[in-house]
């Protein structure tokens, strides 16, 4: 396994380079996973990506580097100390660095020879194809899907040149994975809405959600399916919800700023039993935050958010299959029980791209849309039933007067006051949680059945979690194990219980100051943690950060 990371300032076509050289490794056959750390800034600063590939799966980023492209010299300076002693600095002859492990190469001459100075990351492009022992096959077909047509040939002779700058240093590895996807998880969620039958799509612009939006206007005409970029995100919601009442299976999302705005109608949702999926593509807070970053800090927030009591579904995305089908189920449930349900991504998960199998939308039941009263006598929309879910139907789709009130209200959907209604109502409401826990899935345990140290972790955690257990498990005899949580609300309880019983200590590992999946397991079934590793400086934790927190505890 190979570990790359392409740094410089926004501006110096950094994603350009990184979106060549991840697909055109992945078309050579590798699997690929690449993380993007991101300043918020348009111009200057410092960014870079971490592209990790091999042949095995991977899940997660590495800061133990073969190799990097500086395209600055910040970036040799920040980021030598995690390169291997074998491995190399790719960079322009004029940067005024010095470490013995420079590879200095003329590429900004290359690239004003050739023409256009901004085809200097392409060069690097055919040094590193050249260094990894791959061809040039592939670059044409590869190039063509990122550069204009004007631009192909220019391009395809900076790789060329680049290419015949060195001679191979490391030796090809033969994978499978040229026919699997490429795809980041915020795109994943994208296609999982659209293969759950998304028709409207409402947002405000917010960092790092927006991609979601970006990928579905890019496909609305084909998908047939309306994109509206809203005026702010108390609008985007309500016209979610208002979409939803008309029979258009909707969608909003946004971060966690943005759904601070949007709880008044999440309560509207859970009182008009209006079906909603909303996600919330987590950063760091309060308030602006860190816009570009990452973190799991919403967790709390969004199980209680909006005043009041009500049913509702919370569910956090861990890997790019994980976020499509998991997309696809939100809308299932969100259809099925009439609650909102709320998706929990976050920017790490939602900008990384890896390779993943081909989707399968068959695999992922979705409820029928709502359809004819046939019931005799007149309709009831809040009708009192055993399970909780009354009939829905469509307005301007029946004969029948559709009734719904923000109020409470009546079998009717008319306005009530009187106390035993209020009180048959809410009873109803709720009732749909006896449901809901029967269709919860269970936290993934990653490890041996023999452990004794137990991690904990949920959402996007769960690829370094997941390579975490591994690498204690070859240095320490199979003591380690994890549970990592998809369905946080209501809490799955079965899986965790009967493993918390066996295991000797229980660590949790959060990207948040407060470790609130901890606080949550703990008031809902007694269960504390006996040590946590939480990180929240707006970066990934990896899995050699916790592997190294563990033989730390263990010196002690």
């Amino acid at each position: 396994m190979y570990n790359l990371l392409i740094g410089g300032a926004a501006g110096q076509g950094i994603e350009t380079t990184v979106a060549i050289l991840e697909k055109l490794l992945k078309r050579s056959g590798y699997n690929v996973f690449t993380s993007r750390d991101l300043m918020s800034r348009v111009r200057g600063g410092h960014n870079f990506s971490l592209l990790r590939f091999g042949i095995e799966p991977i899940h997660s980023h590495s800061y133990r580097l073969d190799g990097m492209i500086a395209l600055d010299e910040e970036t040799v300076l920040l980021h030598k100390d995690q390169l291997k002693e074998n491995g190399f600095i790719l960079c322009d002859s004029r940067l005024a660095v010095s470490d013995t492990r420079l590879l200095p190469l003329d590429l900004s001459d290359i690239a004003k020879q050739l023409g256009n100075d901004r085809v200097l990351g392409t060069v690097a492009v055919g040094v590193i194809l050249k260094l990894f022992g791959e061809n040039l096959d592939l670059v044409e077909e590869v190039l063509a899907a990122f550069v204009k047509e004007q631009y192909l040939d220019i391009n395809k002779k900076a790789v060329q040149e680049g290419y015949q700058l060195v001679e191979k240093r490391f030796e090809h590895l033969n994978g499978a994975f040229q026919d699997f996807m490429l795809i980041s998880g915020s795109r994943a969620v994208a296609l999982g809405a659209v293969a759950a039958g998304l028709r409207f799509y409402s947002a405000y612009p917010m960092s790092p959600s927006t991609v979601i939006m970006e990928s579905l206007a890019e496909h609305a005409k084909e998908a047939g399916i309306v994109v509206e970029q809203a005026e702010d995100e108390i609008a985007a919601i309500n016209m979610a919800i208002g979409a939803s009442y008309a029979g258009a299976r909707s969608m909003t999302g946004t971060s966690g700023g943005g759904f601070s705005l949007k709880v008044e109608a999440l309560g509207l949702s859970g009182m008009a039993e209006i079906p909603l999926v909303v996600i919330d593509v987590q950063r760091p807070g309060p308030v602006t935050g860190l816009p570009t970053r990452t973190e799991q800090s919403d967790l709390k927030f969004v199980i209680s958010a909006s005043q009041g009591e009500f049913p509702r579904m919370v569910i956090a995305l861990r890997t790019p299959a994980d976020a499509f089908y998991q997309t696809m189920r939100a809308f299932h449930l969100a259809e099925k029980y009439q609650i909102p349900v709320i998706l929990l991504s976050d920017q790490y998960l939602g900008d990384s791209t890896s390779t993943v199998q081909a989707f399968d939308p068959m695999r992922q039941q979705i409820a029928e849309p709502a359809s004819e009263h046939r019931e005799e006598g007149e309709y009831l929309r809040y009708r009192y039933t055993k399970d909780g879910i009354s009939p829905r139907l469509i307005p301007g789709k029946t004969k029948h007067l559709i009734s719904i009130d923000s109020d409470e209200h009546d079998e009717y959907g008319k306005i009530t006051e009187a106390a035993d209604v209020r009180i048959k109502m809410m009873d109803k409401r709720m009732k749909k949680l006896e449901g809901l826990e029967k269709e919860l899935q269970e936290p993934d345990f990653v490890g041996p059945d023999n452990f004794d140290t137990l991690f904990v972790g949920w959402g996007s955690t769960w690829g370094p979690i997941e390579e975490a257990v591994r690498i204690l498990n070859a240095d320490k005899n199979n003591r380690y194990a994890a549970l990592i949580f998809g369905d946080v609300y209501p809490l799955p309880q079965k899986l965790l219980r009967e493993k918390a019983a066996k295991a000797h200590r229980i660590i949790n590992i959060e990207q948040n100051a407060t470790g609130q999946l901890a606080g949550l397991i703990r008031e809902e079934t007694g269960i504390t943690c006996d040590d946590r590793i939480l990180k929240y400086d707006g970066r990934q934790i990896c899995a050699e950060e916790i592997a190294e927190f563990i033989r730390k505890e263990e010196l002690k």
